[in-house]
Formats: structure tokens, C-alpha cells, sequence
């Protein structure tokens, strides 16, 4: 079973950065997409970004382009999302989950998913 474990939330001001990890630990094999999905009070859950750990591949949100980045160390089998400029309507929990095929995670069609971590964005 795929284990899946959020850190690196908490409060920021507008136009400050966060990192998020997502550290995958159980059966890793067969999972080829790693992505972030976000939701916050009253809204729908989005779909943030994911990225492909064969080849690298990414996806964002156009709500999150230009200010969010994915990375990955196979090595460490973690996940990260860098996010700057980030603005009170990222406020939100975000989970990480797993996908066995990248376009399925684009879809944020998902086979296992973290805890979450709260990413709060204020002044």
C-alpha cells in the first residue's frame, strides 16, 4: 500500500513563498504520478499540478502557472511544490496524491492521497 505524507504548510503573507513535500513511502511500483490538489472552505477541490516521475512531465493549473513549481527527487521518493507570489485565495488545504498514469492525474483522477497540510495565506 502507498503511503503518502504532506509537510511544509502554515502562514504566509501575500507574496511570500512556501514549499510543500509530499514523501511517498509502501508500495511505490506502479505509481507514475505524483500530484497536488487543493481546497479550500465552500469551494470545489482543484486539481494544483502534478508531474510524472519517468519523464519528468508536468501540469499546472492556470491559476497556479508562472508562480507554482513542481519538482521531484526519485531518489528520495518525495515531491515538491515550490510556491511564491502566493495570494489569500491559495488559501487552502493541500493534499498530495498518487495516479498510475500521468494523464490521470492531470484529470485528478487519483488511486491514493495524503493527509493534507493547511496553507493559509493573510496579512
Amino acid at each position: 500500500q502507498l503511503h503518502l505524507v504532506e509537510s511544509g504548510g502554515g502562514l504566509v503573507q501575500p507574496g511570500g513563498s512556501l514549499r510543500l513535500s509530499c514523501a511517498a513511502s509502501g508500495f511505490t511500483l506502479g505509481y507514475d504520478a505524483i500530484g497536488w490538489l487543493r481546497q479550500a472552505p465552500g469551494k470545489e477541490r482543484e486539481g494544483v499540478s502534478c508531474i510524472s516521475s519517468s519523464d519528468g512531465s508536468t501540469y499546472y493549473a492556470d491559476s497556479v502557472k508562472g508562480r507554482f513549481t513542481i519538482s521531484r527527487d526519485n531518489a528520495k521518493n518525495t515531491v515538491y511544490l515550490q510556491m511564491n507570489n502566493l495570494k489569500p485565495e491559495d488559501t487552502a488545504v493541500y493534499t498530495c496524491a498518487a495516479s498510475r498514469l500521468f494523464r490521470l492525474c492531470v484529470n485528478s483522477n487519483f488511486a491514493s492521497w495524503g493527509q493534507g497540510t493547511q496553507v493559509t495565506v493573510s496579512s
